[in-house]
């Protein structure tokens, strides 16, 4: 295990996040937040002695790099953002208990959007702003920030590569482009192209800045912090809908949005994963319709409400604009099945992935077949393109510890004493990273109920669930340590 350049690479990670701490206190400066601006500098001073700490211990280290190292590298890095990145809340004494900042931030960075707040209208708007911010940094990956923009002295194939697949989302990581870093690039301009979009039409429809920013932020990282206690019930049908149709374009994979600038627009209509996921969306949301048209005044607050629900759940964002816990059982359990599914692989969304979904479903159709013609010898397609059987195992793989990961998490929770719908669903929705759940922690509700243990529980099953697995359940071997 290379200790040492796994130091200098989490003294880097630290260095930006201290860069983007700076606008939040800015605000808080300008806004006259005394007790936020406190927070925040408190904290850069932790950053910048802790980063400059690492760096000079770590300044002579070996150059070799490889799959274990950029899994850990991953892993740590997500958790000490977390640790670091909650301290404005706790100094600032706006969230008083350290795990309770702990989890507020982990859901923030893991674009999860799960919260222990009940009003969040009460934050100053600097860790307001810092709160929402962390979805946007966290949905396309901390770690990808740094391999597009900042320089380093370690930018093999192996460097860049382990880390890229240790913290991008799907069964596979491909390259746009034939260098990593450049790939790196053009994801970023897509992704700020896409939020400066949504920024100003939120502005358009009323929003104030802070509002607007904050929310583009959570739409873009699909993460769900709103800025209202009620989330965006109160904004207007206008609102209500850009946001709809934003949270979609960030659940679409992203490599859809370089092939349409690059002239090749007519292979992503041909996207099996693209089209599972607009099926999925406007079946979920008729059917959905059919089923609360008597809760609401009109078939277009009926159709609004459907669809904004079904939307916010497939792409895991987690904004509301109804109570959707008291909506029929038949709408719930969609919902709770959306959970599961997410949104397509490559982007900022969470859940198993369209495209695990996909390779599953195929795999168990060529399993049946074999059992009816067992000398038949078939490959899986997609996209016209033949699936390796090592991403087919993969797959199994993440099948196979993505329902044991939420069968022990739910056991965990479950010792605090709450109904079998509370549990299982704060399980999905954080493991997932969706944000809310059903019963008490539905979309009125929220997580402050739980013990420490179980908050420290559905902590690590948002970064899990952000990191696909593998780069949290590596922490716990003993094997990742041993010296070889």
């Amino acid at each position: 295990m290379n200790y040492k350049m796994m130091g200098r690479f989490l003294s880097q990670v630290l260095t930006i996040e201290g860069v983007f701490m700076v606008p939040a206190l800015v605000i808080s400066l300008f806004a006259r937040e005394t007790g936020a601006v406190r927070g925040f500098l408190m904290t850069l001073a932790a950053i910048a002695l802790l980063a400059l700490f690492l760096r000079l211990v770590c300044r002579s280290s070996p150059s070799a790099f490889y799959a274990r190292e950029g899994l850990v590298c991953v892993g740590m890095s997500w958790i000490v953002l977390s640790a670091v990145g909650c301290l404005p809340f706790y100094i600032s004494r706006e969230i008083p208990r350290y795990i309770d900042c702990f989890f507020e931030m982990v859901s923030g960075f893991t674009t999860t959007g799960s919260s222990i707040l009940s009003d969040v209208e009460s934050l100053s708007s600097g860790i307001l702003y810092w709160r929402s911010f962390s979805h946007w940094l966290g949905g396309m990956g901390v770690l990808v920030f740094l391999l597009a923009f900042t320089p380093s002295d370690n930018q093999g194939a192996g460097f860049t590569m382990h880390l890229l697949r240790a913290e991008s989302p799907g069964p596979d990581v491909g390259k746009m482009t034939p260098k990593l870093r450049t790939t790196a690039v053009i994801l970023y301009g897509i992704y700020v192209a896409l939020t400066a979009l949504d920024f100003v039409l939120l502005l358009l429809g009323g929003m104030t800045p802070l509002e607007a920013i904050c929310t583009a932020f959570g739409t873009a990282g699909t993460g769900g912090f709103g800025v209202r206690n009620d989330s965006l019930a109160s904004f207007s049908p206008y609102l209500q809908n850009v946001t709809t149709i934003f949270m979609l374009l960030f659940g679409i994979n992203f490599t859809c949005y370089y092939l349409i600038l690059i002239g090749q627009a007519g292979s992503v209509f041909k996207d099996e994963e693209l089209r599972l996921f607009l099926g999925l969306f406007v079946v979920c949301a008729g059917l959905i319709a059919l089923n609360v048209r008597g809760l609401y005044n009109s078939w277009e607050e009926t159709l609004r409400h459907s669809a904004f629900q079904v939307a916010t759940i497939i792409s895991t964002t987690g904004y509301a604009t109804t109570d959707f816990d008291l909506w029929p059982a038949f709408s719930k359990g969609l919902l709770m099945l959306l959970m599961i599914v997410g949104s397509c692989a490559g982007s900022t969304a969470g859940g198993l992935k369209l495209s695990r979904l996909l390779l599953l479903l195929k795999s168990l159709g060529r399993n049946i077949r074999q059992v009816l013609s067992p000398r038949k010898v078939e490959r899986i397609r997609i996209n016209g393109r033949v699936v390796s059987e090592a991403v087919l195992d993969n797959a199994n793989a993440y099948l196979a510890a993505y329902f044991l990961i939420i069968v022990v998490v739910y056991l965990i929770i479950s010792l605090d004493g709450f109904s079998v719908g509370t549990n299982l669903t704060a399980a999905l929705a954080c493991f997932n990273n969706i944000g809310p759940g059903l019963e008490q922690v539905g979309p009125t509700c929220n997580f402050s109920q739980f013990s420490t243990l179980s908050k420290l529980t559905l902590s690590l099953a948002m970064l899990a669930g952000r990191l696909e697995i593998f780069p949290i359940l590596i922490l716990f071997s003993k094997d990742t340590w041993v010296r070889r």
